[in-house]
């Protein structure tokens, strides 16, 4: 996503308001055609009319329910078949309720389907239209909740950390490809997601609540540094790779033809 004249079309989803559309001012700004997609059809149109005369890029409104599986189709549909598309911000999701008991399944069910099946298809789709072009870029809104099981929102950190996962998992696939990976950890962020899912972002300490402008600039950032995993928040990035590292010693013992002896009957 480097500055040039030839950039290609950035598909953005959940563009009409906090994270999306700030990556639409951002994307727009770095020479990118943009196809915005959201449920809100006005918003998504007063955005696209500003962008248009502030960057004199072409914008496309794609008014689309991702739960929908009709409108998915659609939009995969792009994706997978408009060569002018190189960069696909996966970025529409959906928080709820953090009570496993109390809360309605279909609710859970809800944001699997956003969260999960809608990032996992149209990740796909992209997929079908870059690999084989070797170019292009595929950027995933996960959440530091994902790493955080503690935090008490298990069904949507269990989402996050697919989102993740995923990321992770398409980048070893595709090692050997020029298509880029990215996933974004946010931590708290202003935007609508608070009162969407009900919570009070006034009740958020506000040295934990980053700014969307800070946290798509930073992600951007990470993005041109080739991180695969952006967390911008974090000061150190040794601190993840710390992570990762402890995480791979215990590749060698994950999977053996012997249980390990700590359980073996005294």
């Amino acid at each position: 996503m480097s500055d040039n004249t030839s950039q290609g079309a950035a598909l953005i989803t959940g563009a009409s308001t906090g994270i999306g559309a700030v990556y639409a001012d951002r994307l727009a700004k770095r020479g990118h055609d943009l196809i915005l997609v959201a449920r809100d059809e006005a918003r998504l149109n007063a955005l696209a009319e500003r962008l248009r005369a502030e960057t004199g890029v072409k914008v496309e409104v794609l008014k689309a329910d991702l739960t929908d599986k009709a409108d998915l189709k659609r939009v995969e549909q792009r994706l997978a078949t408009d060569a002018a598309i190189t960069v696909l911000v996966n970025n529409a999701g959906v928080a709820g309720s953090n009570d496993f008991v109390a809360n309605d399944p279909d609710a859970f069910e809800r944001m699997i389907q956003l969260n999960v099946v809608a990032v996992t298809r149209l990740a796909a789709a992209a997929a079908r239209n870059f690999v084989p072009r070797d170019r292009g870029a595929i950027v995933n809104l996960a959440s530091v909740v994902g790493l955080i099981p503690e935090l008490g929102m298990p069904v949507y950190g269990a989402t996050k950390a697919f989102v993740t996962y995923l990321t992770q998992g398409l980048r070893a696939q595709f090692a050997q490809s020029a298509v880029r990976l990215q996933a974004v950890l946010p931590g708290a962020t202003r935007t609508e997601i608070w009162e969407r899912s009900g919570s009070d972002i006034n009740a958020i300490d506000p040295n934990t609540l980053m700014e969307v402008d800070d946290l798509v600039d930073a992600a951007l950032a990470g993005f041109d540094q080739g991180e695969l995993v952006t967390i911008p928040s974090l000061p150190d990035a040794a601190d993840w790779n710390a992570a990762l590292a402890a995480k791979a010693k215990l590749y060698p013992n994950l999977s053996r033809n012997t249980p390990a002896a700590r359980f073996k009957a005294v």
